[in-house]
């Protein structure tokens, strides 16, 4: 049994079942029988009672797989639809192959409305002679017991391999467990039903006596825990999922053992037209200054901004966001450090955090362009022509020669360097800035500032793109992040080497997501709220 594996492909899964739902357009939400037409229901993960408080990761999805698939079903053409049937069957088969079950006649008669699948712990054995053993637990609400059992039963009786293990059953604190016990000590995936109504698959015996644990002392799990609950409290849109990630494993690769209160993210996820809307919130973070979103538009310094990027920050203030980011999260945050390393892969020449986000207190926007060059943007203040002189010292302490030329017959300072072959000198431009109207502009490139000159109504606040990656973000607020995510997602998967397995599992859903637009709306109580929107394509 490759339980590993299978727990990590079923965790894959479950995420693109919820993405594959947020593919339904806005007449099938309207009209559609499924009770889903709100963007979900009214309920949160009640299997969170078995996951305990500091686990790396937890998803669940709140709504039966059918469900969703007839709501994908009537979303879907007429002449489409056998081959979204056909891709979901694989799915599926694909997500059961590891145990060699199939979903119709094995897991549909007992399936309930809830799924929730956890990491519970980057080592469960702390036995330091093995290494690091994750630990996983499935639990799955049981509409009849009777088939759950039966269900478990197949479950064995396919994955045994005769002479090498025994089945073992115990009693531990009025469950009855059941798992394969080697010969040569090991035991594996085990499995209980309890209360008749949830059904759990661990991937060894001490996963599931803990998850047993987690719900007879509730300070334990996280269903109980404060912040946990005051994350989701305030959010009442309706919702078809719910995840709960520990950001420190995550910026880790899962490598370092999560503790309380390290910050974690919570998001509610909900169908909208266009895809996903997913309703987060951030918590333990180190600093709990209250701030509230001020912006009722996107700031002007978009208008600068090429119309096709692949990357976007904008907003107001940028020293106040980054030390707020810094404050809260902490200099020696996995996370901030990310975050540093992401810039330093934008522009190797400057340490923005340290050069550029000082000065900047007025709107701004800044913008990785698919071929890598970016640009920022930053209203002019008094404090930007001594910035932009520093600037043109630094480069020339890299040996770069700095240079006024003429586009549009407007002044632009480039930062070049020269080099001597055959007794011609060429120059290669290392980067440059300039003012255009109200605004300074600066990028790694020439051709980026050239562009603007010259096609100035070619910009990104008016593409029709980036306005409907916006549209379903609220308002009042502190500012947008976008990516587009086929552009994005190398850099990301680079970044977040645990992606990688969930990308592999989930290539053909993933392949669909068109962007993914972010925007912050307020910090209260030390739970910082946001909203992320997610844009899908089905066909």
């Amino acid at each position: 049994m490759q339980w590993r594996r299978f727990v990590t492909i079923l965790l894959a899964g479950a995420l693109a079942l919820l993405m594959l739902a947020g593919g339904g357009v806005a007449w099938v939400l309207a009209q559609s029988p499924l009770n889903l037409k709100d963007g979900g229901v009214n309920a949160t993960p009640t299997a969170a009672m078995f996951v305990p408080k500091q686990a790396p990761l937890m998803v669940s999805l709140l709504v039966n797989p059918d469900r969703l698939e007839s709501l994908l079903t009537w979303a879907t053409p007429l002449g489409d639809r056998p081959a979204t049937q056909r891709e979901l069957r694989e799915l599926k088969a694909g997500l059961l192959s590891p145990v060699n079950l199939t979903y119709r006649s094995e897991i549909q008669p007992w399936l309930g409305e809830e799924i929730t699948l956890a990491i519970t712990s980057l080592d469960y054995d702390r036995n330091p002679e093995n290494g690091s053993q994750l630990g996983y637990l499935l639990a799955a609400e049981a509409k009849s017991a009777t088939a759950a059992r039966t269900f478990l039963q197949l479950l064995y009786a396919k994955g045994a391999i005769a002479g090498e293990a025994d089945l073992v059953f115990e009693q531990y604190k009025g469950v009855n467990l059941i798992y394969r016990q080697g010969r040569q000590g090991g035991a594996s995936l085990a499995s209980a039903v309890v209360g008749d109504r949830y059904v759990l698959i661990a991937n060894h015996p001490k996963v599931l006596r803990d998850a047993i644990n987690n719900v007879q002392v509730p300070s334990l799990n996280l269903a109980a825990s404060e912040t946990y609950q005051q994350a989701l409290a305030p959010i009442t849109r309706p919702r078809i999922g719910v995840a709960y990630v520990n950001l420190l494993a995550l910026a880790d690769g899962f490598a370092t053992e999560p503790t309380a209160p390290a910050p974690a993210v919570t998001l509610a996820l909900t169908l909208s037209p266009e895809g996903l809307i997913a309703d987060t919130a951030v918590t333990g973070l180190a600093s709990a200054v209250n701030t509230e979103g001020r912006l009722t538009a996107p700031v002007p310094a978009l208008q600068y901004l090429p119309p096709k990027t692949s990357f976007v920050v904008a907003g107001e203030d940028l020293e106040q966001f980054w030390t707020a980011i810094a404050t809260r999260l902490g200099a020696e945050s996995p996370v901030t450090q990310f975050l540093q390393g992401v810039l330093g892969q934008f522009s190797p020449e400057l340490d923005l955090p340290a050069q550029i986000f000082p000065w900047v207190t007025a709107d701004y926007a800044f913008s990785l362009l698919p071929n890598r060059d970016w640009v920022f943007v930053t209203r002019h203040s008094p404090a930007t022509d001594k910035a932009l002189t520093e600037l043109d010292r630094l480069a020339e302490a890299q040996a770069l020669n700095t240079t006024t030329l003429m586009i549009q017959e407007q002044p632009v300072t480039a930062w070049a360097e020269l080099a001597a072959t055959g007794g011609q000198i060429s120059a290669q431009v290392r980067g440059a800035h300039t003012q255009i109207g109200d605004y300074t502009v600066i990028s790694n490139s020439l051709n980026v500032i050239s562009n603007l000159f010259r096609s100035p109504t070619a910009n990104l606040s008016k593409s029709q793109e980036w306005q409907k990656a916006i549209a379903p973000l609220p308002t009042p607020n502190s500012g947008y992040v976008y990516l587009n995510w086929p552009q994005v997602r190398p850099l990301i998967t680079q970044k977040f080497p645990v992606l990688k397995v969930l990308e592999v599992a989930g290539k053909p859903i993933l392949e669909r997501v068109r962007s993914f637009s972010l925007t912050t709306t307020e910090s209260r109580e030390g739970i910082t709220r946001a909203t992320v929107a997610f844009n899908l394509s089905l066909f």
